[in-house]
């Protein structure tokens, strides 16, 4: 088994730690956050990402963290796991991956810098130029994207649709292939520029897919259609699948913004207007704001109403609120006069805009609510529609971004009803048989 060191003890780096020591690989993380390495000697981890706590914990005498960059010598794998935030023109900031290139220790041997964070294309030509610059031409390259989504890191490191590998030497890419030789997965081999690409374009690819089944949402709205029914047909083609068929209230999350954003400029900054990915981008922001159009339409000005926002993160089984909907749904309710509580099982809601309230539970969010928005399919919101909720209300709005509830037993169930591309209730008096259930 073979030493990998981390660059990053972020949900991408302690991730990759915990699995390849589950692989059976000896692993040094390091960090620049001191709290960070000292919270993880302790055995917590900084985020919520299930399985990660228990292989922590498993493989305690595999995984070290350190502050020192020189406990990473010795490594034959070096693992850049770093952020790589937007920059307000929209590029990649690439300010860490320079950092550790430029801290790397003084190494012996065929050791192999492995980017694992996302970059744009072209970034390893210039990581590659930087290492002989520095003296370190016998230091290997090679590209190994992630492909982890959150809630599901684990599952997707042990258990991946594709594990991809670009090298500019093949002997660096079948090193970096050995790591994974207990993994049933294929393995697509590249050159650099094509594992960089593949990245972006995976990510572009699958928002195009959100942004689309949100605007035939939008067109069904309009129509009489069912979304749902409409994804239901679309997604059992054999050519085209159900996977993110969804229509919701929009992405959000620490990948898709960001990536789509850096895969456009890389468009633009090479002389290439991509039409296409602009108009994704575009529909996803105005997505988000469609919730709110939705609410005057049963409300009414919305100075002065009570919502609830049920549901933070950007997606369920995650704490992440990093360009999370609820961020921009909270922000337009209180710019439009609106008093906004909050809740979510998990994230705490320290990215909201001032003036939210987070309160501990659903029954605390909805109390006294002009209306309710569920904003993150959390499973605990799958039973929102109850008698109890009904009663707690001001008035009985529900306003279901992701499509968790059934339409017609919500209304049943005595509350007005709003979907995303499934029709609106806009009965303003409830029927007495409703308000007797």
């Amino acid at each position: 088994m073979s030493k990998v060191g981390i660059f990053g003890a972020g949900w991408v780096g302690l991730v990759t730690g915990v699995c390849f020591a589950e692989l059976g690989h000896d692993v040094v993380i390091r960090d620049v956050v001191p709290e960070k390495i000292d919270a993880l000697r302790q055995g917590h981890v900084p985020f919520h990402e299930q399985d990660v706590p228990e292989l922590l914990e498993r493989h305690a005498g595999r995984l070290t963290y350190t502050l020192d960059v020189a406990e990473l010598a010795d490594c034959e794998f070096l693992f850049v796991c770093v952020d790589t935030p937007p920059t307000y023109s929209g590029d990649a900031d690439l300010s860490r991956v320079w950092t550790v290139v430029d801290e790397l220790p003084e190494l012996e041997g065929r050791p192999i810098l492995v980017m694992k964070s996302t970059v744009p294309v072209g970034t390893g030509e210039k990581v590659r130029a930087g290492l002989d610059q520095r003296g370190l031409d016998h230091v290997g390259y090679a590209s190994n994207p992630e492909f982890l989504a959150e809630g599901r890191a684990v599952r997707d490191f042990m258990q991946p649709d594709r594990i991809v590998i670009g090298a500019y030497d093949a002997d660096d890419g079948d090193a970096v292939a050995s790591l994974y030789s207990s993994i049933d997965a294929p393995i697509v081999r590249s050159d650099v520029n094509s594992a960089e690409m593949i990245k972006l374009a995976a990510n572009a690819f699958l928002m195009t897919r959100i942004s689309f089944i949100n605007e035939i949402a939008n067109v069904c709205e309009a129509t009489g259609a069912d979304v749902v029914k409409v994804a239901e047909g679309v997604g059992l083609d054999h050519r085209l699948g159900p996977h993110f068929l969804r229509a919701g209230i929009g992405y959000g999350g620490s990948c898709f913004p960001k990536d789509s954003l850096a895969l456009k400029q890389l468009a633009s900054n090479s002389g290439y207007h991509f039409q296409l990915l602009s108009a994704v981008i575009e529909v996803n922001e105005l997505q988000k704001r469609r919730v709110i159009g939705k609410l005057k339409r049963h409300l009414g000005s919305l100075r002065g109403k009570r919502v609830a926002l049920l549901g933070l993160a950007f997606k369920p089984d995650t704490d992440d609120m990093r360009d999370a909907p609820s961020i921009v749904l909270a922000s337009r309710l209180l710019a439009e006069g609106a008093e906004v509580r909050a809740w979510d099982p998990v994230a705490d809601g320290t990215k909201l805009p001032e003036g939210v309230e987070v309160v501990a539970s659903v029954a605390d969010a909805v109390r006294g609510a002009d209306a309710a928005v569920i904003v993150t399919e959390w499973d605990e919101l799958k039973g929102l529609a109850t008698r109890e909720t009904r009663e707690a209300m001001a008035n009985p709005l529900i306003v279901d971004g992701r499509n968790l509830l059934d339409p017609e037993e919500t209304r049943r169930a005595g509350f007005a009803y709003e979907g995303i591309g499934r029709g609106a209730s806009l009965t303003e008096v409830l029927p007495q048989t409703a308000q007797g259930v």
